[in-house]
């Protein structure tokens, strides 16, 4: 964007653009003054990204909307300036597999620029889009590697941040979280490093400046029954706790505990790390007084209540504890010294036990919180790294704090040099183009200041430690202008009265205070401390000092790790894995010095141009080439000439923002054709797939069909056949009856065949008899035999056939009138009784074969004898 700008309006070239140094910053700073005003807060800056902090929340520059707009561009550089083109280069880059693979996002700048909550924006955009969508059902669940990611960022902050003089959530220590991406580009889980955290907070915090931000968590969140358990009334002061009464956002402890519950610290293992941080405030309260230097210090009367608190808080006995901060033992040979502590020996060994308690709370929690989220190296491939360290800081009082946080800056900036500002340059002039090179603030002699051999800050403060001798900051301080004399970026100011030295570093000078910087390098922890609190009953803390070697504590090669060493230490390996990834930058700037919302000072913001190498950014750039090719040598003899546009060097070719924009333009032509051909041929293909199946599906049919019609057919077959087969035989059944149809056979009185009516041998007219079921009829009558009469052969045989009575041997026999005498056919008797009625009726419940009786029918059949149905019996 930059680059575009002074090439239009200045028309610079490669050789005449530090001649316009002066106007060209002006021109940046008006940009971005003008872009602050319309509340667009990001900037492209040649390979940076420049972020401007709104010190107010924006609605809707990071919701889930704008994260999948920038995620399904094509082209996401074409939309604004956003943090989340920066997110997605890095991960485009990890799909398309170009080395370096793993990809790393720097963010830097001083405190209060926004550092953090850049970062947080990353997470959750990576959390976001490399979530994997086939696992739904655990989408609201604590099980959810992208929640659990994300939930590490609360607890973080609230036990390594604090409120400073610049920031109000000032990160007290450095971090670098690995986001582990498996081999489908899908987030499967991460791992987080710290460097340095600043526990002299604990007990000691700066004017106008804030402890940790989880101590004021459980003051201002912790419920009644909280509180009693934790012994601390609502109406108890704590020292250590400075600027109480200051409402911050930060100051959120539900948000905490729910993102503790959703690693996996559950209720019992917070009250113990609750219970922890109460006894280490309840120290705080702890006051010495000393009459006597060769006696014990003596405890204040209103403190002993606080140390028995914070005894029973950390489950050690007070008598012990107490003793331990009186009381130190010295080692002569193989015999011990108990040799009593001044008051201010008592102080620093109250400190001492508070910061250590702490300092290992905070490893542990790092620990389980790895433990929680961090992947198998069997399942995750490739990694974004997040890089989130503290800011450049230039306090009233400066001391090794704040030595080694500018120190870890110092060495950000290298790299940034190194990477893109001398690298690229370099490149050039390599390849014999025409170059003129960019001056900028080369930060290497600060460096070896600090850091280099075999004289520098470092290594003299290392030796003086080393020394068994008390710390005297007077003769360090001639120590370091006897030696770093030579170097110009340290300076002291002759006429102060206390012993100091002033480091020029890349952001501006700072003055360090010597007195006291000694002792924090050291670190000494007595072992009697550790000893106390591996007897603990609080199992947490138990488990945290367990594995403490408390004999080897003083041991020569342990006495050799001083602070600035491990820090040192960790830092070379942090820019070892740098360097073997794709760095990508983004630049938060302050654009004031008061954390006012939307409010530009233009000298606060030109300061920090001049410092991180902005300009200079912008100014390669815009003098550079974006794109190298690498060139062929066949066609190498064709480009000897050059143009504005395309530049030829040894072995690549360099192309102007212009020209690759020309050539992006033209690229989208083509692809824009080729697309076209491509869905032609597609559709093309898909229609005479569609015809193809259409036709199969028609000849399946068809066959379907017919072997349906088929089957039908042939059923209907089997069945005639079965029919005919049964016709055949009844036939033959009435053929055999036929000669018996001239015989004289009874006439059935029309009347009784049409009403159904029962004529009797000794009543000369028929009788009507009503709802008789044939039982009762056949039962009842005087005569012992029956002769049964009905229309048509079927209809008889169903009579017949339907008809059970006793079969009382020698009662009666059952003969037939139908063609004389002898059945006609019976073709199958049913077994057991057969129920004759209609719709519902009493028939139901009526002895179909009743017994025959003298009295006749009586009772419930006498009934069942008034209800109608048409069946014609004729007794004779």
């Amino acid at each position: 964007m930059f680059g575009n700008i002074v090439h239009r309006h200045m028309g610079l070239s490669v050789s005449n653009t530090n001649e316009y140094f002066p106007f060209f910053l002006l021109l940046v700073l008006k940009c971005l003054q003008a872009r602050y005003s319309m509340k667009v807060f990001y900037t492209h800056a040649g390979c940076t990204l420049v972020a401007l902090n709104p010190f107010q929340p924006i609605p809707d520059l990071y919701s889930l909307d704008v994260m999948k707009e920038y995620h399904c561009a094509p082209q996401p550089q074409e939309f604004k300036p956003h943090i989340f083109i920066v997110a997605e280069e890095a991960y485009r880059n990890l799909q398309g597999q170009m080395e370096p693979v793993n990809q790393s996002l720097v963010v830097s700048g001083e405190s209060g620029a926004g550092k953090t909550w850049t970062s947080r924006c990353l997470m959750k955009y990576y959390a976001t889009v490399a979530a994997s969508s086939s696992v739904v059902k655990s989408q609201d669940t604590v099980d959810r590697i992208e929640r659990r990611v994300l939930d590490s960022n609360p607890i973080m902050e609230a036990f390594g941040n604090a409120c400073t003089l610049r920031n109000n959530n000032s990160s007290r220590f450095g971090k670098y979280i690995q986001l582990q991406l498996d081999r489908s580009q899908l987030l499967v889980g991460a791992s987080v490093q710290t460097y340095l955290l600043e526990k002299t907070r604990v007990a000691c915090q700066p004017a106008k400046e804030r402890n940790f931000h989880i101590f004021y968590q459980m003051m201002k969140g912790a419920t009644d029954e909280q509180r009693k358990e934790w012994r601390m009334p609502k109406d108890q002061q704590f020292v250590w706790l400075p600027n109480a009464e200051k409402t911050l956002e930060e100051d959120c402890f539900q948000e905490t505990l729910e993102a503790m519950v959703h690693l996996g610290i559950n209720a019992e293992k917070q009250g113990q790390i609750f219970k922890i941080l109460a006894g280490i405030l309840q120290f705080g309260n702890v006051n010495f007084s000393s009459a006597d230097e060769s006696q014990p210090c003596n405890i204040e009367e209103q403190s002993k209540d606080f140390l028995q608190r914070a005894a029973g808080l950390l489950g050690v006995p007070v008598d012990e504890l107490l003793a331990c901060l009186r009381v130190r033992t010295l080692k002569a040979g193989k015999q011990s010294v108990l040799k009593p502590c001044s008051q201010s020996e008592c102080s620093v060994r109250r400190d001492c036990l508070a910061k250590l308690i702490y300092a290992q709370l905070f490893e542990w929690l790092v620990t389980f919180i790895n433990n929680s989220i961090c992947a198998d190296n069997s399942i995750w491939c490739n990694f974004i790294g997040l890089l989130d360290v503290y800011g450049f800081e230039c306090f009233p009082v400066n001391n090794l704090e704040q030595l080694c946080i500018n120190y870890a800056n110092e060495k950000l900036q290298q790299h940034f040099v190194a990477h893109y500002l001398r690298a690229q340059q370099e490149e050039y002039v390599s390849e014999g183009l025409e170059w003129s090179f960019v001056k900028y603030q080369d930060n290497q002699n600060c460096l070896d200041l600090i850091e280099g051999s075999p004289t520098s800050i470092f290594s003299l403060l290392n030796e003086e430690c080393r020394l068994n001798r008390v710390s005297d900051a007077k003769k360090f301080r001639g120590r370091l202008e006897k030696e770093l004399c030579d170097n110009a970026n340290i300076s002291w100011d002759k006429y102060s009265q206390e012993a100091h030295f002033t480091v020029a570093h890349y952001a501006g000078k700072v003055n360090y205070q010597i007195d006291g910087m000694m002792e924090k390098n050291k670190d000494p922890v007595p072992r009697e401390l550790i000893a106390l609190l591996q007897k603990s009953e609080n199992p947490l803390l138990h488990q945290i000092f367990a594995d403490k070697d408390t004999e080897n504590a003083k041991s020569k090669g342990l006495s050799k790790v001083t602070v600035v060493s491990k820090f040192k230490n960790s830092l070379e390996s942090l820019m070892k894995i740098l360097h073997t990834t794709t760095p990508h930058y983004t630049r938060c700037i302050k654009p004031n010095p008061d954390c006012k919302p939307l409010t530009f000072q233009k000298e606060e913001v030109i300061i920090q141009l001049k410092a991180c190498g902005i300009v200079e950014t912008i100014h390669i750039s815009a003098a550079g080439f974006p794109i190298s090719q690498v060139l062929d040598p066949a066609c190498q003899r064709d480009s000897e000439t050059h143009s504005t546009l395309v530049h030829c060097g040894r072995t690549k070719v360099f192309l102007t923002q212009s020209m690759l924009e020309l050539l992006e333009d033209q690229r989208k032509k083509v692809l824009s054709q080729k697309a076209f051909s491509i869905q032609c041929c597609w559709r093309r293909y898909q229609r005479c797939r569609r015809h193809a199946q259409r036709r199969a599906a028609t000849l399946i049919q068809a066959a379907g069909r017919s072997w349906l019609v088929r089957r039908q057919v042939h059923r209907w077959h089997r069945a005639a056949a079965v029919i005919q087969t049964s016709w055949r035989k009844w036939k033959a059944e009435l053929d055999d009856a036929k000669h018996l149809v001239g015989e004289n056979v009874p006439v059935v009185n029309p009347v009784v065949r049409e009403r159904g009516s029962v004529q009797l041998s000794t009543i000369p007219e028929p009788v009507t008899v009503r709802g008789w079921p044939m039982g009762l009829a056949l039962a009842s009558a005087p005569s012992i035999t029956v002769s049964l009469t009905a229309t048509g052969f079927q209809k008889m045989m169903s009579v017949i056939a339907s008809v059970n009575v006793p079969s009382r041997k020698g009662e009666y026999k059952v003969e037939t009138n139908q063609y004389k005498q002898g059945l006609a056919s019976i073709r199958a008797k049913p077994r057991g009784s057969v129920k004759l009625h209609y719709q519902r009726s009493p028939l139901l419940y009526a002895d179909r074969q009743p017994n025959v009786v003298s009295n006749g029918v009586t009772g419930f059949n006498q009934i069942l004898l008034e209800k109608t149905l048409h069946i014609g019996v004729l007794c004779v």
